[in-house]
């Protein structure tokens, strides 16, 4: 069993995967600024700290003989904000100067970064975007994630043993937490939900549980698979507009939504305004029915991505 290293542990997504890696047996060490439910547990360890005190964090990863480190801080779920502010740019780009250089000395084998599919250039066909599409963040959140992503990278590619994942996750949900779906049904300037005709486009998600399988499976591979690089972790396919108001209506409040006609010819330039470059969630009506979708192929030789709308729970 592995001894695996988590930070922003306390998150809904740092709660999650400590369960999934405890269940399997392995040691697990979480730090984040408050506590939770798993501390005295057996086989969990957590230090209170925030991800930028060098210090502390440092300490943990040179006196633990740690073998992986999934980093979750600085990355959204249901207890970031919204908007993406300057703060939380600086504390991510002093966070990259130190976590991964110190956690390689330390000679921890495999780096897990949380990514987001925000990195990638807008699409100009409808094929599906996969690992080798361009890049060109636009918003805070993506700059944020990709600088990231490349500090990782370039330290990787000068160690002789330690391996990085860069998992480019797609929107999370559950059962429970459903802000990103119903994000995309949500008219930020008349402040209304709709859809477009029959909603029949779809928007592509992660189911939380998929991006745990598959962060737990990584913990489990074989180290003589060549498993590093970047991965698109999403579900498998896209969930249909109709089918968010049909989940929310089941089980959550949505109020009432709108139905219009055509969504095709809407025109807007949503990163030119600085409430769509910082808001993490905003809805960009210009595709609203462009059916851009992610491809998961490389991930599902990981994971199962067993998961969707229809059984998260």
């Amino acid at each position: 069993m592995k001894t695996v290293f988590i930070t922003g542990a306390s998150g809904m997504i740092g709660l999650a995967v400590t369960e999934a890696l405890l269940e399997k047996g392995h040691k697990v060490i979480g730090t984040d600024t408050t506590p939770n439910s798993f501390v005295n547990q057996p086989n969990y360890s957590f230090v209170q700290a925030s991800i930028e005190d060098k210090s502390n964090i440092s300490n943990v990863l040179n006196g633990s003989q740690i073998d992986v480190l999934v980093h979750l801080a600085c990355s959204v779920d249901n207890d970031f904000p919204d908007v993406i502010s300057s703060a939380e740019e600086k504390k991510s780009a002093a966070v990259d100067k130190y976590l991964y250089k110190t956690a390689i000395d330390a000679g921890v084998g495999d780096i897990i970064l949380l990514s987001t599919h925000q990195v990638y250039a807008q699409q100009k066909t409808r094929e599906p975007i996969r690992e080798t599409s361009d890049e060109k963040p636009a918003t805070a959140y993506a700059k944020l994630k990709y600088e990231s992503e490349k500090t990782l990278s370039k330290l990787i590619a000068k160690s002789v043993s330690a391996k990085g994942v860069i998992a480019r996750v797609c929107p999370i949900y559950t059962k429970d937490f459903v802000d990103n779906l119903k994000a995309k049904i949500y008219d930020p300037n008349e402040g209304c939900s709709f859809i477009y005709g029959y909603g029949d486009y779809g928007y592509s998600f992660c189911c939380l549980y998929n991006l745990v399988d598959f962060i737990s499976c990584l913990v489990n591979i074989n180290p003589s698979t060549n498993y590093q690089g970047v991965y698109n972790v999403c579900d498998t396919k896209p969930i249909a507009a109709k089918d968010i108001v049909e989940f929310l209506r089941n089980g959550h409040k949505v109020g009432a939504v709108i139905q219009r006609s055509g969504g095709t010819g809407i025109k807007l330039n949503p990163f030119g305004a600085k409430g769509a470059k910082t808001d993490y969630r905003y809805n960009d009506l210009s595709v609203a029915c462009a059916n851009i979708s992610y491809d998961n192929t490389k991930a599902q030789r990981i994971a199962a991505f067993r998961w969707k709308l229809s059984n998260t729970k």
